[in-house]
C-alpha cells in the first residue's frame, strides 16, 4: 500500500478520497473537509497492481471487481476526481520509468499494424457485441460518435442530429445531389448515410468491417424504401472501387493506425471526384500524439491510435490533398459520453443480462475513462475537410453554419423529393 499511498497524497488536493485496504487500514488523502469518496481494495495484491501502472491498474482492478466504490458514489465519480486533479497538477499519475515509456511506445506501434485479417478481427472485438446491446445507450439513430452541442442542454438525439448536420454542411453537397455518389467509410449502423440520402437525393455507399452493422444499415435502407439510393457493403476501404463525388470518414481514423495513413489517404485520393470533398471526422490528442492508452487497447479498441494535428496534415501533405478547414471540438465528447453512460446505468441488469456483471465494469470504466479525457482536455475532436484542387468550397466558412442550421430544421420534415413534389 505505500507505494499507492505515496502517488496519492501528491496527487488528489480537491476532494477528499478515503481508500479502505483489504485489511481494514483506512486512507485520506485531500481536503479532509470535503465529503468522502470511499474506495475499498479486496485483496492483498490490489494497491500494488494499481500503483505500478495506475491507467491500466485502475481499470483492471476495478474490472475485476478488486477495486469497490462505495454508494452513494459510483466509478464515475471516482474516475474524475482523481483525473480531475491530475490534469491539475500537470496529469502525472506515477510517471514510468524510461524502460516502461519505452516497451509501452513499441507495444503501442505493434498494435497499429493493421493489416486486412486483424484489422477486420479489431473492429468485430467492439463492433460485433451486438445492436441489440449499442441501442441500450445510443439515441434513436445509433450515432456511436461524438455529439455535437450547440446547446449543453440539447438532448442527445437533438445533438446527433447537429452532428450530422455539421459534417454534411462541410461536404458542401448541392441541394439537388441526385447525380452525386458518396462514400461513407466506417458507416456504422447507417445513420449518416441514410441522412444525406434523406436532405440531398443522393447515391450513398457506406463500407465496414462490422458484418451486424453491415446487415442492420441494409435493413434500415429496405424499410425507407431507398435500398436502390443508399446501399451497405461488408469490405475494406482499400478494395473499394469506382468514382465518387464525396467521402465520409466518421470515428474511422482511429482504428487505422498511424503506420497507414498515407496509404489510406493515398486510397480516397484516388476515389475521389477532381472537383470533391472528403471530410474526415476524428478523436485525436490536442498536442503531440505517443503511445496509446494500455486499457483501452487491451480491452476496448485494439490496434487504435489517436492522432494530433500534425500527424493528419503530414498525411494529407504527402498523398496529395489540399487542407481547407480544421477545426478542434473539445467538450462535445465530454457530454456525449455522460448520456451514454447514464443510459447504460440504467440499462445495467440488461446488459449484465447479455455479458456479465465484469463486462459492465469494463464498459463504465470505459465510457468514463474517456469523458474525463475529452473534459480534462487530453482528448479532442477533429474535423479536416479535404479537397484535390483549389477553388472547390467558398473562400468563408459561412455557408457552413447556414447549411448545418438549415439541415437541422429541416430534419423533422418530409424528405427532399416529396417537398419538392409538393413545390411542383
Amino acid at each position: 500500500m505505500w507505494l499507492l499511498d505515496k502517488m496519492l497524497r501528491s496527487l488528489v488536493r480537491q476532494g477528499q478520497l478515503r481508500v479502505v485496504d483489504h485489511d481494514g487500514t483506512e486512507h485520506r488523502y485531500g481536503d479532509l473537509s470535503a465529503d468522502p469518496l470511499t474506495i475499498r481494495l479486496t485483496d492483498k495484491g490490489a494497491a500494488l497492481h494499481i500503483a505500478r501502472d495506475p491507467r491500466l491498474g485502475t481499470g483492471e482492478a476495478y474490472t475485476d471487481g478488486r477495486l469497490v466504490i462505495e454508494p452513494p458514489h459510483d466509478i464515475r465519480d471516482m474516475v474524475l476526481l482523481v483525473m480531475g486533479n491530475a490534469a491539475r497538477s500537470s496529469g502525472a499519475l506515477n510517471p514510468p520509468s524510461p524502460a516502461k515509456k519505452l516497451l509501452d511506445r513499441l507495444g503501442s506501434r505493434l498494435d497499429q499494424i493493421n493489416y486486412r485479417s486483424r484489422a477486420s478481427k479489431n473492429v468485430v472485438h467492439h463492433y460485433g457485441l451486438t445492436r441489440e446491446f449499442y441501442e441500450l445507450f445510443l439515441d434513436e439513430d445509433r450515432m456511436y460518435s461524438m455529439a455535437y452541442f450547440t446547446d449543453p442542454a440539447n438532448s442527445l438525439e437533438q445533438a446527433q442530429v447537429d452532428k450530422k448536420a455539421l459534417i454534411a454542411a462541410k461536404l458542401h453537397l448541392p441541394r439537388d445531389a441526385r447525380h452525386l455518389r458518396v462514400l461513407d467509410i466506417g458507416c456504422g449502423w447507417g445513420g449518416f448515410a441514410l441522412f444525406l440520402n434523406k436532405h440531398y437525393g443522393c447515391d450513398v455507399l457506406g463500407v465496414s468491417l462490422a458484418p451486424d452493422q453491415v446487415k442492420f444499415a441494409n435493413e434500415r435502407a429496405e424499410a425507407a424504401g431507398v435500398a436502390d439510393k443508399v446501399k451497405f457493403e461488408l469490405i475494406d476501404y482499400r478494395d473499394v472501387t469506382g468514382r465518387f463525388d464525396r467521402i465520409s470518414s466518421i470515428g474511422m481514423i482511429e482504428h487505422l493506425g498511424k503506420p497507414h495513413y498515407e496509404e489510406y489517404y493515398a486510397k480516397t485520393f484516388g476515389l475521389l471526384a477532381d472537383d470533391g470533398v472528403m471530410l474526415t471526422h476524428t478523436i485525436g490528442k490536442p498536442g503531440m500524439s505517443g503511445s496509446t492508452d494500455a486499457w483501452v487497447r487491451k480491452y476496448i479498441f485494439p490496434g487504435h491510435y489517436l492522432p494530433c494535428v500534425s500527424d493528419l496534415a503530414l498525411a494529407h501533405e504527402q498523398t496529395g490533398w489540399k487542407i481547407a478547414d480544421i477545426e478542434e471540438l473539445r467538450q462535445h465528447y465530454a457530454w456525449t459520453l455522460a448520456e451514454w453512460y447514464r443510459r447504460a446505468m440504467l440499462h445495467r441488469e440488461q446488459i449484465v443480462k447479455m455479458f456479465d456483471e465484469r463486462f459492465f465494469r469494463m464498459w463504465q470504466f470505459y465510457l468514463v475513462g474517456a469523458e474525463q479525457g475529452f473534459r480534462n482536455g487530453t482528448m479532442v475532436n477533429f474535423h479536416v475537410q479535404a479537397t484535390k484542387r483549389a477553388g472547390v468550397l467558398p473562400v468563408t466558412r459561412d455557408y457552413i453554419t447556414a447549411e448545418a442550421a438549415r439541415l437541422s430544421a429541416a430534419e423533422g420534415t418530409p424528405v427532399w423529393h416529396l417537398e419538392r413534389e409538393a413545390a411542383e
